[in-house]
């Protein structure tokens, strides 16, 4: 029983730490569009979320043998930085331009965070998977933690970062803290 205990910690203390940066990518992006459309990116994204974490879970024995996998990732997630430059900070810093978005900005923006969330699931779907070993029902336990720990941070991101600004460059950083962690880390290993 106390090894459930440990692992049961340990899924928990990575959760907290790596759902947290999906939520500020998510977050971000929908701190950009008014209320009723913000609800819908962070809906989708998190849906988007739920689907990709399951079969990344299913995948993850594969993933583990792919060399060059998260510095793909790390890669996407350089693209993802600079487009939420573009898209949060550069244009909340010019006129009221978010009040007209149309829906392609709002399929963008989706498609933004479902990218996002692919690259940066795998390390917690993988840091889970890790931590879990053959403890299957703490593995489905740790992917709905994720989730809703998301979820959560997601919306209240959201809402700081329309009132703090300042609150979307630390996102930036995390980020692009996470994309070059990926990078550095696959490419020692073909050093």
């Amino acid at each position: 029983m106390s090894e459930q205990i440990i692992v049961f910690s340990q899924i928990v203390f990575i959760d907290l730490i790596l759902a947290g940066d999906n939520a500020i990518i998510i977050g971000m992006v929908a701190s950009k569009f008014p209320p009723d459309q913000r609800k819908k990116v962070i809906f989708w994204g998190i849906g988007g979320a739920v689907i990709l974490r399951i079969i990344l879970t299913l995948l993850t024995a594969y993933l583990l043998q792919i060399k060059g996998l998260r510095l793909i990732g790390g890669i996407l997630l350089l693209y993802i930085v600079y487009k939420l430059y573009v898209d949060v900070i550069k244009e909340s810093s010019q006129s009221e331009k978010n009040l007209n978005l149309d829906n392609s900005s709002l399929l963008k923006a989706i498609w933004t965070v479902l990218l996002a969330d692919f690259t940066m699931s795998l390390d917690n779907v993988l840091g889970v998977a890790g931590a879990a070993g053959h403890h299957y029902h703490l593995l489905i336990f740790g992917l709905v933690l994720s989730i809703i720990l998301m979820a959560v941070a997601a919306s209240l991101i959201s809402q700081w970062i329309k009132k703090y600004k300042w609150i979307a460059w630390v996102g930036l950083i995390a980020i692009l803290m996470v994309a070059i962690d990926l990078i550095y880390s696959d490419l020692k290993t073909f050093i």
